[in-house]
């Protein structure tokens, strides 16, 4: 049975996960800088972000506040993302 599109983008967006997580220790979670380095890398608007724009998003996601991003508070952040699409396609 082929992939479809929604189960690919949905693999993509769990291997990009996995692509930056562990380089620096726990393979279930990014640094600051893995999540940096994922941003930068992978979504348009990352070479525009700046050091403080990526500690402030690191801070907004890493919700419990243990200093990395593991892949529950990763898809919030491609939730709230998959929002501003859909406002700025609607508007």
């Amino acid at each position: 049975m082929a992939a479809r599109p929604v189960d690919q983008a949905l693999c993509m967006l769990v291997a990009v996960f996995h692509k930056y997580s562990g380089k620096e220790g726990d393979k279930h979670s990014l640094s600051k800088k893995e999540l940096k380095e994922l941003i930068q890398n992978e979504m348009a608007i990352g070479p525009k972000l700046h050091e403080e724009d990526i500690q402030g998003l690191m801070e907004d996601l890493d919700r419990n506040k243990d200093q990395v991003v593991n892949f529950q508070e990763y898809i919030t952040f491609l939730g709230a993302l998959a929002m501003v699409y859909n406002d700025a396609l609607t508007s």
